[in-house]
């Protein structure tokens, strides 16, 4: 089989393919890719045909390194009919490649069931071979499919006595249009647990572009007395809605009597309504969005880890796949790696990536 890449500058066209593909991701739509550019890489968005066919789409992010050397890079990508086209996939990116990218990496938005040992995942898709992702590779996603009965059913017993505490107290929990409330949980999460964060313009793009061209970006907030404590960031597109980005924050109110306020369990409620909006609006997936590889109680990850798999216990896999496009792909993996290693030295203390 072979395949083109055809480019096209046509947002609305583009993701209309992404979304109706049956292997797709928010991050591979047009909004995504313009968020990256604020951090000064450059979306290439193409349409992947078998003769006059679509069979596929692909946002390719190109990204600098140093003079002389660029890679490409698929976010949860590319959308294809089929992972049997893969290795086709792997010949039209060299006809469109640049001598300067070095190699691409993939991420093909298929889940792989973690809770069965019995799964195996694909050492290779032709010239693709397993890799480091970029996103996280682990994590947690919930059917939306079931009714909600049965969705409540399938919290474990503390998160549903939880739900039920923050309704008791009046915890009011759903999609929010006040960015400035989400931003102020988010930093105040990335303080807390000592992480990385990108200008705020980059989250204010996906939030605007995401919902320009055919997908959605919202943010969800959980508020107790009108006060926002916890939230989060999604994309979405096609049957997956993706939580990037969220966190909580301290309730040090106190009532009239100067006592604490009870505790009004906003993040339960928060996952919880989540959950329930995304089903409500027609999602069938929906993706926690990373959980670490090797659980360690003492780092701030394992206690996301917990909370999440409060709400759901389907765990799977997102593997990455290399494509080798210049000789000098084996060193670039390695001064990848070098550098992420001394970022989260820099940021963490620690050589361990958070997930």
């Amino acid at each position: 089989m072979r395949l083109t890449l055809d480019p096209t500058t046509d947002p609305h066209a583009y993701d209309d393919v992404v979304r109706q593909l049956p292997i797709t991701s928010a991050l591979q739509g047009w909004g995504y890719g313009e968020a990256r550019r604020e951090l000064g890489q450059t979306p290439l968005r193409y349409l992947i045909r078998d003769g006059s066919r679509t069979v596929g789409a692909v946002q390719l992010i190109r990204k600098r390194l140093v003079p002389g050397f660029t890679t490409l890079y698929a976010p949860r990508g590319p959308a294809l009919e089929s992972l049997d086209l893969l290795p086709a996939v792997a010949e039209a990116v060299r006809k469109v490649a640049r001598p300067t990218d070095a190699l691409l990496k993939i991420e093909p938005p298929v889940p792989l069931d973690a809770n069965d040992e019995q799964t195996v995942i694909p050492a290779a898709y032709g010239q693709f071979t397993r890799a480091a992702t970029e996103q996280p590779e682990h994590t947690i996603v919930a059917d939306l499919r079931r009714s909600e009965e049965q969705m409540l059913k399938d919290l474990s017993s503390m998160a549903r006595r939880n739900v039920r505490t923050a309704e008791k107290l009046g915890v009011v929990a759903g999609r929010d249009d006040d960015f400035d409330a989400f931003w102020e949980i988010f930093t105040a999460t990335n303080e807390r647990a000592k992480l990385g964060a990108f200008p705020r313009k980059y989250y204010e793009t996906m939030l605007r572009e995401g919902n320009a061209h055919g997908g959605e970006a919202y943010i969800v907030l959980s508020r107790y007395q009108g006060r926002a404590l916890a939230g989060g960031f999604f994309i979405a597109m096609g049957k997956g809605t993706y939580y990037l980005f969220g966190g909580s924050v301290r309730d040090d109110r106190v009532d009239e009597t100067g006592q604490p306020l009870k505790d009004a369990k906003a993040p339960d409620a928060f996952y919880w309504n989540a959950m329930l909006d995304a089903k409500r609006r027609g999602y069938e997936l929906f993706d926690f969005w990373g959980i670490p590889r090797e659980l360690d109680e003492s780092k701030h990850s394992y206690g996301v880890f917990k909370m999440k798999l409060k709400f759901s216990e389907q765990r799977v896999w997102y593997p990455a796949y290399d494509l080798t496009l210049n000789p000098a792909a084996p060193l670039i993996v390695k001064a990848l790696r070098w550098r992420k290693t001394q970022n989260n030295l820099r940021k963490r203390g620690s050589a361990d990536d958070v997930l």
